[in-house]
């Protein structure tokens, strides 16, 4: 059984970087009745990323980003705190289970019921490389994790329902927790959504919503303003803050990771879109260096479309988010314009690096999986190309001797397009048929 080691003196983490704070004006958030719903959760409040030192409470999800360090440049996310002193010595001897319940000292009050999320399978490659599986979720994609705590905070705090601005996994998992907590839903999406996605969300009975990108956040803040509803999806334009509560749901990976490996991995590689995944999976490694169970945190890698790139982007030129133009690119996922200041200190704090991928880099790790017996959709698959473009880039180093990390984030089901490798359908006539085993044999 593993057995925290020592405590941390401080009650939560402190991100090293403290941008200035700025001088205009924002207003405070609006401050309603308290919920207090029975929990085993140690959340204490909410703290900005654009400057550690300002806490809120932790009621209400501060949905906006931080009301005193965001400027009109940039919108800083919020994170939770917790009291790390408290947390049970046991938490991580426990024995696995799916359902984000095990980690509830370590996450905001699960307030609304779960689909047993989690626990997803640690695959190994032939060549070493280990594949978190996040497509065996219970709507097949890590947003599961996300939504059983953003949906939960939606349920403590009152809201008449959900609302999510999402083409792909997010909205299918909103729609789905959602209805597991009684609360409606609206998913406001791009008409040429997958037909997965959208059968997803009309099954759990959302209000599904099409038009174009750039009506998806006025139409969310109608939304909110208006009826009442709670945003699981972001608000903000000159960044992405996305839900406070949400992100800690990600946490959960990097537990998991570590228990199935025994240790803290080398590296792990990243799908990355707004960098709420990768923010997520750092915090937890970093959670656990302060309880001490490890004793470093793995480098992250941020894998984006070369299509887009708005974390790369930022890090490039030193900015804690970026806004870029959008090229062509079936990685649907994680075609974003607009970057985060998570994924910046995500990628900052674990000493790791942001990369782009090909369609076709992409296209090319699918594939590989699938010869592994793992389907995932084409965003799913830009960590496992990310590693592959870095190992075969000699102006790069190479990782270390530890193991190697790659998430794969969601189920080929969900794809705008099925994957076009391997054999071609033949008919049903023995000539065909065995003419076509013959060749499988070679």
């Amino acid at each position: 059984m593993i057995q925290v080691m020592q405590r941390p003196n401080s009650r939560s983490a402190q991100p090293t970087s403290r941008p200035p704070r700025s001088n205009a004006a924002r207003p405070e958030p609006e401050q309603g009745p308290r919920p207090r719903p029975r929990s085993q959760s140690l959340a204490t409040g909410q703290r900005s990323l654009g400057d550690p030192a300002v806490h809120y409470s932790l009621w209400p999800p501060l949905i906006n980003g931080c009301p005193r360090t965001s400027t009109d440049a940039v919108a800083y996310p919020l994170e939770v705190d917790y009291a790390y002193d408290r947390v049970p010595a046991d938490l991580f001897g426990r024995p696995a289970a799916h359902g984000l319940e095990r980690w509830a000292p370590l996450l905001p009050p699960l307030a609304a019921p779960g689909l047993g999320e989690g626990n997803t399978p640690l695959v190994r490659l032939p060549d070493g490389v280990y594949i978190k599986d996040e497509s065996r979720n219970p709507t097949w994609s890590h947003k599961d994790r996300l939504n059983r705590v953003a949906v939960s905070a939606a349920k403590a705090s009152g809201a008449r329902g959900v609302v999510v601005a999402s083409s792909g996994n997010h909205g299918a998992a909103a729609a789905a927790y959602a209805a597991r907590a009684g609360l409606p839903c609206v998913v406001i999406a791009s008409p040429s959504a997958p037909p997965a996605v959208a059968s997803f969300v009309r099954a759990y009975g959302a209000l599904v919503v099409t038009g174009p990108y750039e009506s998806w956040k006025p139409l969310t803040r109608r939304i909110v303003e208006e009826f009442g509803y709670q945003p699981v999806s972001s608000l903000t334009t000159t960044a992405h803050t996305g839900h406070p509560f949400g992100t800690e749901g990600y946490k959960t990976i990097a537990y998991e990771i570590f228990l199935d490996l025994g240790e803290t991995p080398e590296a792990v590689y990243v799908p990355t879109g707004y960098g709420e995944l990768l923010f997520g999976v750092w915090k937890g490694f970093h959670e656990l260096t302060l309880l001490g169970l490890a004793d470093r945190t793995p480098r992250l890698y941020a894998c984006e479309p070369a299509a887009t790139g708005a974390l790369t982007t930022a890090i490039r030129t030193g900015r804690p988010a970026a806004q870029v133009p959008v090229g062509p690119t079936e990685a649907y996922g994680i075609s974003c314009p607009v970057g985060g200041y998570r994924g910046v200190v995500a990628v900052r704090e674990s000493r790791g690096a942001a990369l782009t991928v090909t369609d076709e880099q992409m296209a090319a790790a699918r594939d590989e999986l699938a010869g592994q017996g793992m389907w995932v959709e084409l965003s799913s698959a830009a960590g496992l190309a990310g590693l592959r473009a870095r190992r075969e880039d000699p102006a790069r180093p190479g990782d270390a001797s530890g193991p190697v990390v790659c998430v794969t984030t969601s189920s080929g089901f969900k794809d705008s397009a099925t994957a076009t490798r391997g054999h071609p359908t033949v008919p049903a006539d023995w000539d065909t048929v065995a003419a076509a085993l013959r060749g499988l044999l070679g």
